[in-house]
């Protein structure tokens, strides 16, 4: 009896270590795939980025409600001291916000440089500062959109989700995409435009990879917004249809007008903030003078007011001359260049929407005029005119077209929507080559049209990679001493200093060449001053490593001095090769945080992923032997036969990072080594 159950547990036992091997690999496998966990991170961020747009709408109805006594005018008299005042007031607290909180609140271009320059990083109290100016300007009546406030939003939601969960660099643009798509989404009601427009403006990318978790997103954050915000279309607009095929003939001529409107939109837009550069006031009361301006024209024209989709509504049932909406297509264009141009928060795209339709309605009523039995409801010319012109100024044809109709639940005019779209954008590309958001980040020295290459330098500074060690020289140094110096030195470049250290000026190897035919002739002669190069360029810490390429490409040298910022004092030196391998590391590091990034997540705690046959790769703490040597010095792969892929540490401010060890990276006690190879080998350098 005994011996019986002995059997059984001894069988239980077996079949539960069976159990737990069996378990512990389905896990593995799942957290390797990570599928289901980006479906849930995707659904998640989705109802965040959806109770973020709730709660930006219902801070925009207080706020305006506060600041109006009700709803902002439209068309009724005013009192003219309340239609100045409030959107001074509300510049004034905008700027003083913007200011002294973060200067991050000011829409899509600050996530598309945080994506392209930071892998997506956003600090999660921009959600919270973003929401709270956007909410001040719009309803204070300053004339900017929501949707790209909101979009910022959803991507500081998202970002912040990646930081907490500590995925790789891939995955955390991914997030950014997913929370940005769903701000869209759930305030226009639009799931595939808002998916398409984080696709086409916030992430440059189609891949499949990335679309999934997007749509998904969207897709949960447009059916909590209809739950709480109503099924509604965001425009309701009458019935309309193409009376005449020759009518796609006046369609595309609206495509013509809306590019030159739109580069024009843009244009005016850039100008005024030039001129506000140079207008002798604090940063922080700039906002307050455009508010003030803003509501100078409201005086005449209150329809500029905010976002205006009362004034909008009225342009698509054909209520409005044309005469007026002549005038408020230049008056929305000046009053969102004050806006923006002095320093407030808030977005192009629902600007660009009104100043479509104005421009189309009174095309269109023109049209009726001129040819009255072959052209609709002039309502017709202005809904399509808000799709060519929003896409001539952000450049996204895609979620124009899906935009418009999925806002308007309109499917009719889709064929004239997307002739005035193409030719809209190919037109406003070639008057002006950047959108409104990429010549904004170009002005700020961000090209995202220049790909990885140009971003990743414009990621790193000189501080960061160029050698404290330089070899100086006296200005009074004879020539046989700089050949002396010369043929025992590495360098190619030696730096005249005087006796406080101040950089004065460069000797160069080609310069010494050119005399060493003289030989003897020159002895006592010539000295290091009378070679030098007074007139190359200096560089800082804080410089970026682009602007450093861009030196090297105008002149024929190997190095550049770095100076101290203020004294002109020499601290380094920074090289060609300093610079391309700091660009090979960090493409490196950049690639297998992407590749590697999610399965270090799972082998955290000494879990191992197998890669076939005997081949393993597995985190390990640092073994005591490695610690305080070099990589180059350890020799590892070819002593150990396992090869370090990354290195994971603890940073106080960033948290836990991965990077990719240089060849004089020196192992420290507290680093966790991500290693791959055989087995055997793996277990020989655990127990180092």
């Amino acid at each position: 009896m005994n011996l019986s159950r002995l059997r059984v547990f001894r069988l239980w036992r077996v079949m539960a270590r069976r159990f737990r091997q069996r378990l512990h690999a389905n896990i593995e496998r799942m957290r390797t795939t990570d599928q289901v966990f980006m479906i849930s991170a995707a659904a998640l961020i989705g109802v965040l980025g959806a109770g973020g747009a709730i709660a930006f709408r219902w801070l925009i109805d207080t706020i305006e409600y506060l600041a109006w006594g009700g709803g902002i005018p439209d068309v009724a008299p005013v009192d003219s001291l309340l239609i100045i005042g409030v959107p001074a007031a509300g510049g004034l607290i905008v700027g003083i916000l913007i200011y002294f909180s973060t200067r991050e609140a000011r829409g899509l271009p600050d996530v598309m440089e945080a994506v392209a320059l930071r892998g997506g990083r956003i600090r999660p109290r921009v959600a919270v500062e973003t929401s709270m100016a956007t909410a001040i300007s719009i309803g204070t009546g300053l004339s900017v959109g929501r949707e790209g406030p909101i979009a910022q939003i959803g991507a500081a939601l998202g970002s912040t989700f990646g930081q907490l969960t500590r995925v790789n660099m891939h995955r955390m643009r991914t997030f950014v995409g997913c929370g940005a798509a769903a701000g869209i989404a759930a305030t226009f009601n639009t799931p595939i435009a808002g998916a398409l427009f984080s696709l086409e403006v916030i992430l440059g990318n189609f891949s499949f990879s990335r679309f999934s978790p997007i749509v998904i997103s969207s897709v949960v954050a447009t059916a909590i917004s209809r739950h709480y915000l109503g099924n509604q279309p965001a425009i309701i607009v009458p019935p309309y249809s193409l009376n005449h095929p020759l009518e796609l003939a006046f369609y595309a001529v609206l495509g013509i007008l809306a590019a030159i409107v739109g580069t024009f939109f843009v244009k005016a837009l850039f100008g005024v903030e030039d001129l506000y550069r140079k207008v002798p006031l604090p940063e922080f009361l700039k906002p307050m003078t455009g508010g003030l301006l803003v509501g100078l024209i409201a005086l005449f024209y209150p329809h500029v007011l905010g976002v205006g989709y009362e004034t909008m509504d009225r342009a698509l049932f054909s209520e409005l001359e044309w005469k007026l909406l002549a005038i408020l297509l230049f008056m929305k264009i000046a009053a969102t260049s004050f806006t923006l141009g002095s320093g407030a928060s808030g977005g192009v795209i629902a600007p660009s929407l009104f100043v479509g339709c104005m421009l189309g309605g009174a095309f269109g009523a023109l049209v009726n005029l001129l040819f009255p039995d072959m052209s609709g409801a002039y309502g017709a010319y202005a809904l399509v005119a808000m799709g060519a012109l929003m896409s001539s100024t952000t450049r996204t044809p895609l979620t124009s077209v899906l935009m418009i109709f999925e806002m308007t639940g309109d499917y009719t005019l889709i064929l004239p929507l997307i002739i005035s779209i193409i030719i809209s954008t190919a037109l406003s590309a070639y008057l002006l080559k950047p959108s409104v958001y990429t010549l904004r980040l170009l002005r700020r020295n961000v090209d995202l049209e220049k790909g990885q290459e140009s971003n990743i330098l414009r990621s790193l500074t000189v501080g960061e990679v160029r050698a404290p060690y330089f070899e100086t020289i006296p200005p009074d140094a004879p020539l046989e001493d700089l050949m002396s110096r010369l043929a025992d030195s590495t360098d190619t470049e030696f730096y005249i200093t005087d006796s406080e250290d101040r950089y004065q000026g460069t000797v160069t190897f080609d310069r010494i060449r050119s005399l060493v035919a003289y030989g003897e002739d020159l002895e006592g002669v010539i000295v290091a001053h009378d070679v030098a190069q007074f007139d190359l360029p200096t560089v800082m810490d804080g410089d970026t490593l682009d602007r450093v390429m861009l030196l090297f490409g105008q002149h024929h040298v190997n190095a550049f001095p770095v100076v101290e910022p203020g004294t002109g004092r020499l601290v380094g030196a920074v090289s060609r090769e300093h610079v391309m391998d700091a660009y090979n590391r960090e493409a490196a590091r950049r690639d297998l945080a992407g590749e590697f990034g999610s399965m270090v997540n799972t082998l955290t705690g000494g879990h191992v992923v197998q890669l076939g046959d005997n081949y393993a790769m597995v985190e390990i703490n640092a073994p005591r032997r490695f610690t305080g040597s070099t990589m180059r010095r350890l020799q590892i792969r070819s002593r150990h036969g396992v090869q370090i892929l990354l290195i994971r540490k603890q940073e106080s401010r960033a948290g836990q990072v991965h990077f990719v060890p240089s060849p004089d990276y020196v192992i420290q006690e507290d680093d966790i080594l991500l290693v791959a190879g055989e087995r055997d080998s793996i277990e020989r350098v655990k127990n180092l």
